[in-house]
């Protein structure tokens, strides 16, 4: 059997500044509310005069009501192969996971500006569909970073997360934002 997926690329906020960090937020699922949709352009916009940001767009699977232990492991299997077919080699993968390294804001801003003196110029985030990241995705991660012990909606947490990559440069760049 043949399968085919469809993977959708959201070239937001690019800038032509080459010497910008790249920002690639690896995402399973598609967002459907607008206001959600809407928080994500705008955090895009916000980005575009730190770094250059690309969002990749996976489809999840659909995981059916009681579905089996082994039917659950499939399902992630199927999600990270997809996942690692979008990472890109030269990306320093961070991994969004439960049991990944909680940091405050300024932590974050601390560790992608460290990236970016280590002379990391593209940072991959990635975000898992219902069930999670599969093992595969979390060994291919230089690391694993938890925003809290909550499970969060994929198309909240990719809000989140914007909005705390935002952050970041706003700290960074010893800019105003609001504590």
């Amino acid at each position: 059997m043949i399968l085919s997926w469809k993977v959708t690329f959201v070239h937001l906020g690019y800038v032509g500044d080459k010497d910008l960090l790249k920002i690639t937020c690896v995402v399973v699922g598609k967002i459907k509310e607008k206001y959600f949709t809407d928080a994500v352009k705008e955090y895009a916009k916000r980005l575009r005069r730190y770094c250059k940001l690309e969002i990749v767009e996976l489809p999840d699977e659909k995981t059916p009501d009681g579905a089996s232990t082994a039917e659950e492991a499939a399902i992630l299997e199927r999600e990270g192969e997809r996942i690692l077919k979008a990472l890109r080699e030269d990306a320093y993968v961070i991994a969004l996971a439960i049991e990944g390294k909680a940091l405050d804001s300024v932590e974050l801003s601390e560790k992608i500006e460290q990236l970016g003196v280590r002379g990391i110029s593209h940072i991959a985030f990635v975000i898992g569909g219902s069930l999670g990241l599969s093992p595969a995705v979390i060994g291919r991660a230089d690391e694993a970073l938890s925003f809290s012990r909550m499970t969060f909606p994929h198309q909240l947490m990719r809000v989140i997360l914007l909005e705390q990559i935002y952050r970041s440069f706003r700290i960074m760049k010893g800019e105003p934002y609001h504590k």
